[in-house]
């Protein structure tokens, strides 16, 4: 990741989307994830764990205690929720992916959805 994140990686990116829903522990980002990519993306234990320190570091996420409700109360588990910043950043990766959709679409490089 860069310093300013002004780029994220696909992961960052796919971790951040997935805690805009709200607070998650680790399986729960990766369901979130595949459920959102319609199961293209998988995120790897190390892929997710590398990717969740990176953006703890950034300050776009931080750790935070079970929701209320949450389905298991396993001490081991460590929940996460994206930060002001962090929702800062995920709207300006969006916007930034919707301007390289459109350009590849004026160009007909996509199928049909």
């Amino acid at each position: 990741m860069t310093s300013d994140m002004s780029v994220l990686p696909r992961s960052g990116f796919l971790v951040l989307l997935a805690l805009a829903e709200g607070p998650g522990h680790g399986l729960g980002i990766v369901g979130r994830v595949e459920s959102a990519t319609g199961g293209s993306v998988k995120l790897g234990p190390g892929t997710l764990y590398g990717t969740l320190q990176n953006l703890v570091g950034a300050g776009l996420i931080r750790e935070t205690g079970a929701p209320a409700g949450a389905d298991d109360d396993d001490p081991r588990r460590r929940y996460y929720r994206v930060t002001s910043r962090g929702d800062k950043a995920l709207k300006a990766e969006a916007e930034r992916l919707r301007v390289l959709v459109r350009a590849a679409a004026a160009r007909q490089l996509l199928g049909d959805a």
